[in-house]
């Protein structure tokens, strides 16, 4: 029974790639690479800036539009290169998040929909400055605690619900008919507290209390101790320890980089070059003999 080969086509498409995506890799991996992608995110963002003052995007109209075509054109040969760079593995590419969000920005550009709708595109170019976050690693890590801590943050946030509510129904009870202004409705007693909860204007509620009754010192002293020192502790305890996992997930990510994966996946693919060469001679030693 004849032994599989592989066909002289498919070897040279896997040294093709093999070779593309090294050197697309190498130059990833520069630092000049990163600089000068992120001087561009920067550039962008200043001429978005820029946009906003009516009379200069009138009098430099064409040379903006012709910075904001460059900027698309430099972040269309960035993707392409990380696009290169995983030409031996394309499914490593779509399992990084950013990968992910860098394509969807830089093809949405390309929308005849979004091109000829002003707003969306305004906002698809505010949405590049968050690629930021991608070269600068602190930035990256507050951003994946912020993400981290939104479940969290709505506990957090149905528990202040709860209280607010519970305290405008009392609020409104004892002073609902002595300041109907602020407490006249439950609407009202809620957005009084709520401002309140920054501790503005607390005085002058406390001594309004006092003119309906004394007992309105408990009501306003626990409202700021639960509201104001215990919630808002514990929404920094929440956000410092997404901190400290993101943190922790971050190192996590950074160890296999920094050991040998690179090296052993190059001399992988070289090996994996040099069995097709080898299956391929021997596959036409053998059509030799066989015609002698």
């Amino acid at each position: 029974m004849p032994e599989q080969q592989v066909p002289l086509t498919e070897i040279q498409l896997r040294s093709t790639r093999h070779d593309l995506s090294r050197w697309c890799r190498a130059r990833t991996d520069e630092r000049w690479f990163a600089v000068t992608v992120l001087v561009v995110i920067v550039l962008n963002a200043a001429l978005l800036g820029l946009e906003t003052y009516s009379g200069l995007a009138a009098q430099w109209h064409r040379p903006l539009r012709l910075a904001e075509h460059t900027c698309l054109a430099a972040f269309t040969a960035e993707i392409l290169v990380r696009l290169g760079a995983h030409a031996d593995r394309p499914r490593d590419f779509w399992k990084d998040p950013w990968n992910l969000f860098d394509l969807a920005v830089v093809l949405c550009a390309f929308l005849p929909l979004v091109r000829e709708n002003t707003t969306i595109l305004r906002l698809l170019r505010l949405a590049r400055v968050l690629r930021t976050a991608r070269f600068l690693p602190q930035l990256r890590i507050v951003l994946a605690a912020v993400v981290r801590s939104l479940p969290g943050t709505l506990s957090f946030l149905l528990v202040g619900a709860l209280l607010l509510y519970v305290y405008a129904m009392v609020g409104w009870v004892f002073f609902g008919r002595a300041d109907p202004q602020h407490y006249g409705s439950i609407g009202r007693a809620v957005l009084t507290l709520f401002l309140l909860m920054t501790l503005d204007g607390i005085g002058d509620a406390v001594h309004a209390g006092l003119e309906v009754s004394r007992w309105s010192i408990l009501y306003y002293a626990s409202y700021v101790l639960l509201a104001s020192f215990v919630l808002v502790n514990v929404l920094i305890g929440v956000v410092i320890t997404s901190l400290d996992e993101a943190r922790e997930s971050e190192r996590e990510e950074l160890r296999p980089a920094i050991g040998p994966e690179e090296p052993l996946r190059d001399r992988i693919a070289e090996a994996r070059l040099a069995l097709d060469a080898l299956e391929r001679d021997l596959a036409a030693h053998s059509g030799g003999r066989a015609r002698y």
